[in-house]
C-alpha cells in the first residue's frame, strides 16, 4: 500500500470529501507513475481520482464496526512518537547552537 495512503475509516470525526480525494489522488499516482499527467492523459487521471473518491465515500459510508471511533489526535500523537523513534526528534532542543550569518 502507499506510504500516504491513511486508514479513513472509523474516525471521529469522520474522514472528509478532501481527504478521500486526497486519498484517491495518492491511488491514481501510485497506479499510473504519473505525479502529473500529460495533457493527453489528463481527462483519464481527473475521471479516474472522481470515480476512486465516488467509490470509497460508498465504501466508507457502507462499512460497519463494533469498535469504538479512533480520535484523531490520539492517532496522530501515536503518529508523531513512531515517527520520532524511527527518524529521531527533527526539532531543535532548546538553546542549541545556531551558526551566525
Amino acid at each position: 500500500m502507499c506510504r500516504n495512503i491513511r486508514v479513513l475509516n472509523n474516525f471521529e470525526p469522520a474522514a472528509t470529501p478532501d481527504e478521500i480525494e486526497a486519498a484517491a489522488i495518492q491511488f491514481v499516482r501510485k497506479v499510473s507513475g504519473f505525479t502529473k499527467p500529460s495533457q493527453v492523459n489528463q481527462e483519464a487521471f481527473d475521471r479516474a481520482i472522481a470515480e476512486i473518491t465516488a467509490t470509497t465515500t460508498t465504501l466508507l459510508d457502507s462499512l460497519v464496526t463494533n469498535a469504538p471511533p479512533k480520535d484523531r489526535a490520539v492517532e496522530a500523537a501515536k503518529a508523531r512518537a513512531r515517527a520520532a523513534k524511527r527518524y529521531g526528534d527533527p526539532r531543535p532542543a532548546a538553546g542549541g547552537d545556531v551558526a551566525a550569518a
